[in-house]
């Protein structure tokens, strides 16, 4: 295992990240309507995964201030999901990408809890 130096070592923020760019760019197909509602929504969410995990990063030497920010980033993933949900739903996004896009949020999901549930491994 290399050693970790930053948030962007982590694998849980690497495939967080990709999943947002992933996003972002699936969403620009979506209506214009969408634009300030579900387009919007779902890219700030994605994002905030990220970075919230960045700012959990930098509090490392804070225990509860860490967990937090991991709880706020697995929430923002959670919310990510919902947003897929209803593009799927509204027929934005074939079920295949929605399957996916929700399994590696998923994932990114269970890395959190993993990490909130062993934070000694990460803090400070």
């Amino acid at each position: 295992m290399d050693k970790i130096r930053t948030h962007k070592d982590l694998k849980v923020y690497q495939l967080a990240y990709e999943a947002a760019l992933e996003i972002h760019e699936l969403s620009k197909s979506f209506p214009q309507e969408e634009k300030y509602s579900l387009t919007d929504q779902i890219r700030r969410s994605s994002r905030s995964a990220c970075a919230n995990l960045a700012e959990a990063w930098r509090k490392r030497r804070y225990l509860k201030n860490f967990i937090s920010k991991l709880s706020d980033s697995e929430s923002e993933a959670g919310e990510t999901q919902v947003w897929l949900d209803f593009s799927k739903s509204f027929g934005y996004i074939e079920q295949d990408i929605h399957a996916e896009l929700y399994d590696k949020y998923n994932h990114i999901i269970a890395m959190l809890i993993n990490m909130s549930n062993n934070p000694e491994k990460w803090t400070l």
